[in-house]
């Protein structure tokens, strides 16, 4: 049978109807599933049945959620998280051990390097850093405890884009696991699997859900791998719930007609900003002016939902334009329905010291804009008042 496209599996990949065939997939609210007798109890634990159990290992809800995704992203088995970061700190914690190394892209959500910094040191666990243009000193930072190597791409907030191919073909050189944050990008946009990637980690909350509702993280990648990441987080405990799984089930249905538009706005922002008299400089992806377009064009569908850009004046100019904002929306999340405007420097990476932030490429005048599904005149009409 001929492989389905993208949008038909968004939409058609369900978990098996129950006795009352219902057409939309139902919630299962459960912490826990029953057994036939005793026999059947042993054989679950025993693992030699596969079958739900509590839904703290799986639940039908979560297990959609994941095989649509696993499709997406061309993976073979996958893990969902109570949030994103659930996802990136239980992947890590899976795979590493005392004595391990990371080497990452220097530009990465702040969150993330903090727990690199702040936390994996603490269990001697160190990590390396590589500027967005430097990939080629990536080969001089490994070590004989070198054990992954890290990126996102679009980076957050600067949405700078690295090519994972070369990446790709650095981690298999040298035995690496290579893991990637495709966030930004979405699975509809850009699959890092097909690059190299061995594991790629989303944020659920963001383009995922679309509309602000849910937190949620997922990571997929190779059956070997997952299963250290699943044992581990079967144990910790940082399972996705079986509600927000269903809810993220759902908007999958309608991810490549979100993402379509929030490109196609983001995309005409970019180009009204790049000529705008108040601005030092414009970043998206597809913007021909991008440092890295052509390696964009190569691994991504379309530019994504994110535009970077530096209000001339500084802090103080920053400042005035978010108090001038008036129908976009002043927040840390991205990805939503609704435009986002926020200022990385003192909210997402406010725990960087200025030379951390620098080096990520984060100005102190930048503001990055989450393009929502608003129409894309009202959207620029607030920005532009709010520039003058």
């Amino acid at each position: 049978m001929k492989k389905r496209q993208f949008e038909t599996e968004a939409i058609r990949t369900q978990m098996e109807r129950s006795q009352y065939l219902e057409h939309s997939t139902p919630m299962y609210l459960t912490s826990s599933f029953v057994f036939e007798d005793a026999e059947d109890m042993r054989a679950s634990f025993a693992e030699e049945k596969e079958r739900n159990i509590y839904s703290r290992y799986s639940n039908p809800n979560s297990s959609e959620f994941i095989e649509k995704v696993c499709k997406m992203e061309g993976a073979e088995d996958g893990f969902a998280f109570a949030s994103g970061m659930a996802a990136v700190f239980s992947t890590f914690a899976a795979l590493l051990e005392s004595g391990d190394h990371i080497i990452s892209s220097r530009s990465i959500f702040g969150s993330t390097h903090s727990l690199f910094t702040q936390f994996f040191p603490k269990w001697n666990i160190n990590t390396s850093y590589f500027n967005i243009n430097e990939v080629d000193t990536i080969e001089s930072l490994i070590t004989p405890r070198t054990k992954i190597i890290y990126a996102e791409s679009p980076t957050n907030p600067g949405v700078d884009i690295l090519d994972l191919e070369v990446l790709g073909k650095i981690a298999k050189k040298h035995n690496l696991i290579f893991i990637v944050d495709n966030c930004f990008a979405s699975p509809y946009l850009q699959q890092p699997i097909k690059f190299g990637a061995h594991l790629v980690i989303h944020s659920g909350t963001k383009l995922m859900d679309g509309q602000g509702r849910v937190l949620a993280g997922i990571t997929v990648g190779g059956r070997e791998l997952m299963d250290k990441v699943y044992r581990f987080s079967r144990i910790t405990g940082p399972a996705l719930s079986p509600f927000n799984a269903w809810v993220l089930s759902k908007s999958l249905e309608t991810l490549s007609v979100r993402v379509d538009r929030h490109c196609e706005n983001a995309l005409k922002l970019a180009q009204f900003l790049e000529e705008h008299p108040k601005v030092n400089w414009v970043k998206y992806p597809f913007l021909k002016s991008h440092p890295q377009y052509e390696i964009a064009k190569k691994q991504m569908k379309a530019g994504g939902c994110v535009v970077a850009f530096d209000v001339k004046g500084g802090v103080e100019a920053g400042k005035k334009f978010f108090d001038a904002i008036k129908l976009l929306s002043l927040s840390a999340n991205l990805g939503d329905a609704r435009s986002i405007v926020t200022h990385p420097a003192s909210t997402t990476h406010s725990k960087l010291t200025s030379e951390e932030r620098l080096g990520a490429g984060i100005t102190d005048g930048m503001v990055r804009v989450s393009v929502g599904l608003e129409h894309i005149d009202d959207i620029i009409a607030d920005i532009d008042q709010a520039l003058g």
